[in-house]
């Protein structure tokens, strides 16, 4: 009976910890990211894939430009959006950044917001979504948030003038909430 017990508390754990936040619970999130009232969720994706590094001089100013600083800079991501179940139904990447779904719509957008997502995984996000381009799921998107994410954050190997120019891919997850104008 106690290793019937604790295999079901193993599994109880185990699905704890692969399912996501959830996103309808704006009140756990940091005001920052919150989407704006009069919103409703239109369809919600996890994002699997990759963020690409690039180590770039520091943009300094004069007073900085004899330092010899360099810094892991964002070149780009690239994720399949899977629904809950695990189908892709469209994908992520860029520049600029751009969700598009398997139907042919997809948009872009513009940060509004971020917020810390704790040690090693990227910060939470809110976007404005630009209007959709074709019809179909991306169509009437107002906002883009980014939440329970992992990983992603910049390498920590060192970056210098002695690598510039270097590339790294870093795995990442985090769940894509698209969101219409309540109706």
């Amino acid at each position: 009976m106690k290793h019937i017990l604790t295999l079901a508390a193993l599994a109880t754990l185990g699905a704890c910890a692969g399912t996501p936040m959830n996103p309808f619970m704006q009140d756990s999130l940091p005001d920052a990211v919150k989407v704006p009232a009069g919103h409703r969720v239109a369809m919600e994706t996890v994002g699997v894939g990759e963020i690409t590094y690039e180590c770039k001089a520091k943009a300094q100013s004069p007073a900085q430009m004899a330092a010899d600083q360099y810094e892991w800079v964002f070149a780009g991501p690239k994720a399949a959006l899977n629904d809950r179940s695990g189908k892709t139904v469209g994908s992520y990447f860029g520049p600029p950044a751009t969700w598009a779904a398997l139907d042919g719509s997809k948009l872009t957008g513009t940060q509004l917001a971020v917020a810390p997502a704790g040690m090693g995984n990227i910060p939470l996000q809110l976007v404005k979504a630009n209007p959709a381009m074709g019809e179909g799921a991306m169509a009437g998107v107002t906002h883009i948030q980014r939440v329970a994410t992992k990983g992603g954050v910049a390498p920590a190997l060192p970056c210098a003038s002695g690598n510039a120019g270097q590339k790294q891919v870093v795995a990442y997850q985090a769940d894509y909430i698209f969101w219409k104008a309540a109706m």
